[in-house]
């Protein structure tokens, strides 16, 4: 019953209350005014967090692979190198006679005067042999 006395009770209509109620109206702007600007601000803060985030995440995965790459070149180019100082190694030795001669002899089967050359089998060659015994001896135990 308390609440029905005050709803009938009707409001002084004096400047001073219609000023209070009019300040009070834009306050109650302002705040909302106010939500509605931070919700914004911290909305657009959000998204700029998230493509920050994003980007840093994306150029951190590209860094890597960039070092893991800049690692195998660094290691090809060693190789490289080291295949370069052979192959210096090997123009230096092909412009001795004596070196050509040899190679000649080794790799065409050519010899010196009174020489004799036996060709060994080699171990591709050895393993092959080892293998056609292994099968013949199969097929005579099986015979």
């Amino acid at each position: 019953m308390g609440d029905n006395k005050k709803d009938n009770i009707t409001k002084i209509q004096t400047n001073y209350a219609l000023q209070h109620e009019e300040g009070q109206i834009s306050v109650a702007r302002r705040k909302k005014l106010l939500y509605r600007r931070l919700t914004a601000f911290f909305v657009l803060v959000a998204i700029v967090t998230y493509i920050m985030v994003s980007t840093l995440i994306s150029q951190t995965s590209t860094i890597a692979e960039k070092k893991e790459e800049q690692e195998k070149v660094k290691q090809e180019l060693a190789s490289l190198k080291q295949e370069e100082i052979l192959l210096k190694e090997e123009i230096v030795k092909l412009n001795d006679d004596d070196y050509i001669a040899k190679l000649a002899r080794k790799e065409y089967f050519l010899s010196d005067e009174n020489e004799i050359i036996f060709t060994l089998p080699r171990e591709k060659e050895k393993e092959k042999g080892k293998e056609e015994e292994e099968k013949e001896e199969e097929e005579k135990s099986s015979r």
